[in-house]
């Protein structure tokens, strides 16, 4: 749904597109097109931060002990890197990982 606004213009309601798109909130095709996004998300901050912290892939790959491969994967968001990794990939870049009470 959208309306119109001046020439050219149009606001569009992002709930009924998502609705529309990925299903209802709560069905499982809407679960798993927010789990994609999260993914997406994180892997370009992964990105982000490499080249941030002046890595090259390969550079980032030796650090953690792996190869150029395996990093552009993740930053892809073609895999998820495990827990233990992700830590050893922050530690790479002279960044910690924080959790906290939301």
């Amino acid at each position: 749904m959208s309306i119109k606004m001046k020439k050219n213009e149009e606001i569009y309601d992002v709930s009924a597109e998502l609705e529309r798109e990925f299903g209802p909130k709560g069905s499982e095709t809407r679960k798993q097109a927010e789990d994609k996004a999260w993914e997406e998300y994180n892997a370009q901050i992964l990105l982000d931060a490499r080249k941030n912290a002046g890595l090259t892939q390969q550079e980032l790959a030796e650090r953690i002990g792996t190869d150029k491969g395996y990093v552009s994967r993740v930053e892809r968001g073609l895999i998820i890197p495990s827990v233990s990794t992700l830590y050893r990939i922050a530690a790479a870049m002279g960044l910690t990982v924080e959790l906290r009470p939301a």
